[in-house]
């Protein structure tokens, strides 16, 4: 008869026998579980790893910008007649400015209304032109901000209009409308207090004479009578003036400067002058200076990087010889490979660069014994105060022509440091469309007025406004005007010039893509221009880099595909054809380690191939895990039914002895 539980019957100990063979089985699973364990940790180390370099990068990448490395401080004695600001370009220097006028915007007010919401005219569909440019001569009445005996020159902008109908022919409706086109210019109602209080102001928003206002009104007669604003027509200007446009003129160093605007970037290569006030009689001095502290202090942020990321690496690789223990990623061949890609960046020479320097212990960084980066901070300084425009080159990619005109852009991670030859077979050119006869002078509405213009690309309409022009200069810029004012040429611009009666009009975009030219319309005739013909099309500079016929767009020429300045990127901007000098291209040692990091930390990269590796790696041994937990199951039940069996058996055995014993133990004794 079988027994209750294993081991009661034949003090067999079944659970324990099966527990001892059971942990000899299971050896496997426990390498499996060290291997995790190690594996694991080898993850971690690898993401710690990660986080250091992806550090480092961010510390180079800032430092790969050439503009760390060629700053400059400027100051205005007199801050309150303006300030300063300098890049790059700017050379060191100190400036007499003296401002005897700052630039002011046009103001403009209309006569007062009773109301802000009352209906002005009848409602019917009226346009307002607004055209910007200089009024010049006469005089100005002080009493009623009118023009007397002036002309107006319009700049060639463009024409911009809004429309009065019904729904907004209210003083409010005009103002919302004139500020909802974004025109330039800027409506306000301004109570003065008055019976009649309500006056529309308008603002021109920038600064300049050349942004004096022209407002024409075609349609309602009360709107034109209230708006139209005509400074070269002694009785057409219902507006009156309360504050000119004006230029500002300033002496910078005795010279004489008149600009537009208060904000002034042009006057001084790399210096950007914002005007206050006048100082007239009292000049103040504009210094620039170099920013050698920045220079010096960009430097040891390099140095402090690059050290961070190479003790980072030795430490995950060490090996205590006493302990008999190494770190998380000691014996990891990704690792060391790393860490000699960024030491053999360190020790070469940057080639390409025309700069003195093209090692770091030339301006005092040297490798220390230790494998990390020390800094003599007296011969840095002499560097960069000695060759303060040299020092860009060891950190930043740097480009420079040998021709004025020649210009570097860009480059990408496939240009190779170097110097490569530049030879241009063709210029490029603005498309241009000259008209064939002489333009007729007078414009009238249904007659001669519409032209189909196509430009860059885009093709509209435009409507020249009716009249007798004094000359073929005057129509040139009313074309010019109707063009670029024209929404549809946003972002585009044309240039219409005239000669001798003929009118020309031109595109001001380079290349191939660039297209000026006459479709249709009832004036085109009139204006002597062929239907559809571009008289000189826009082409595309064409040449060579390094030899290697290169891609022009534009202005601008790319180094070919395959070839060592692939992604080189310059720009002609005039000269002759041929040979045009050399460009020079040098990738500095921040630059490098920014290229070097990218590739390290992307998704292809050394470290994310290694993770991915071990991450597969722990997949597999969690399935295999799995199957073999699964087989221990079924082995452990089969070692108890063995066992089991075994001790009923025995247990058998057993009671069959006893019975046995028992037996012979009453069998008759046989003396």
């Amino acid at each position: 008869m079988g027994i209750s539980s294993p081991g009661i019957g034949s003090n067999l100990d079944v659970n324990g026998i099966v527990t001892k063979l059971m942990s000899v089985e299971q050896q496997p699973i426990a390498l499996l579980d060290k291997k995790t364990t190690s594996f694991k940790a080898t993850v971690s180390g690898f993401g710690t790893l990660q986080s250091v370099i992806s550090q480092f990068q961010s510390a180079v990448s800032g430092l790969a910008n050439v503009s760390k490395f060629q700053g400059v401080k400027t100051a205005v004695g007199d801050s309150t007649v303006a300030t300063a600001g300098g890049s790059s370009v700017a050379l060191p220097g100190s400036y007499s400015l003296e401002v005897s006028q700052l630039a002011q915007a046009q103001k403009l007010n209309a006569v007062g209304q009773a109301s802000t919401t009352a209906a002005i005219g009848a409602g019917g569909s009226t346009t307002l032109s607004f055209d910007f440019g200089t009024i010049a001569g006469g005089s100005v009445n002080a009493a009623t901000g009118k023009y007397i005996g002036a002309t107006f020159t319009s700049g060639g902008s463009g024409v911009k209009t809004v429309t009065i109908d019904g729904t907004n022919n209210s003083l409010a409706g005009i103002r919302d409308a004139v500020n909802a086109a974004n025109i330039g210019v800027t409506a306000t109602i301004v109570n003065d207090g008055s019976n009649t209080p309500y006056r529309l102001s308008l603002s021109v928003n920038n600064t300049g004479a050349a942004n004096s206002l022209k407002l024409s009104v075609a349609g309602d007669a009360a709107i034109s009578s209230l708006l139209s604003q005509d400074p070269a027509a002694n009785s057409g200007q219902a507006l009156s003036e309360t504050v000119a446009a004006k230029d500002a003129h300033f002496k910078l160093d005795g010279i004489d400067v008149t600009k537009s605007s208060n904000t002034v970037g042009d006057a001084l290569a790399g210096v950007t002058l914002n005007l206050t006030k006048t100082n007239v009689g009292a000049p103040t001095t504009v210094s620039v200076t170099r920013d050698t502290a920045n220079v010096v202090s960009s430097v040891n942020a390099f140095v402090v990087a690059y050290n961070g990321v190479t003790q980072a690496l030795k430490d995950a690789q060490a090996y205590d010889p006493a302990t008999k223990t190494g770190a998380i990623l000691n014996g990891e061949s990704s690792v060391r490979t790393i860490q000699n890609q960024i030491r053999s960046i360190l020790t070469a020479p940057i080639s390409g660069s025309t700069s003195t320097f093209t090692l770091l212990s030339q301006v005092g960084v040297t490798i220390q014994s230790t494998g990390l980066l020390g800094v003599d901070s007296t011969k840095l300084q002499a560097a960069v105060d000695n060759n303060f425009t040299q020092i860009a080159g060891l950190f930043s990619n740097v480009g420079s022509s040998s021709d004025a005109l020649v210009t570097y852009n860009a480059a990408n991670g496939k240009t190779a440091a170097g110097n490569y030859a530049v030879n241009v077979s063709q210029l490029a050119t603005k498309a241009q469309t000259t008209a064939g006869a002489a333009a007729n002078l007078t414009i009238t509405a249904g007659v001669n007025d519409t032209l189909g213009v196509t430009l860059d690309g885009v093709t509209s309409n435009i409507t020249l406004t009716p009249g007798a022009y004094a000359n073929a200069g005057a129509l040139a810029a009313e074309l010019q005007s109707r063009i670029n004012g024209n929404t549809a040429f946003a972002g585009l611009a044309a240039a219409v010039t005239e000669s001798s009666g003929i009118l020309s009009i031109a595109s001001k975009t380079y290349g191939s893509t660039s297209v000026a030219k006459i479709n249709d319309g009832n004036g085109q005739t009139g204006l002597g221009f062929a239907s559809g013909v571009t008289t000189n099309p826009g082409v595309n500079v064409a040449g060579t880099i390094n030899g290697v016929t290169a891609v022009g767009a534009g202005q601008s020429l790319v180094g070919a595909a395959g070839d060592a300045s692939e992604g080189l990127s310059i720009e002609i901007t005039g000269g002759v054809t041929g040979s045009r000098g050399a460009i020079n291209y040098s990738k500095g040692y921040a630059y490098q380690f920014n290229q070097l990091t990218t590739s390290i930390l992307a998704t292809d990269g050394p470290i994310a191939a290694r993770t991915n590796g071990i991450n597969a790696s722990l997949k597999d041994i969690a399935d295999n895990k799995a199957k073999l937990s699964a087989r221990l199951v079924g082995i452990e039940a089969r070692y108890r039914a063995q066992f089991t069996a075994l001790d009923s058996l025995i247990g058998s055995m057993s009671s069959t002895s006893s019975f046995l014993s028992q037996q012979l133990a009453n069998l008759p004794k046989i003396s």
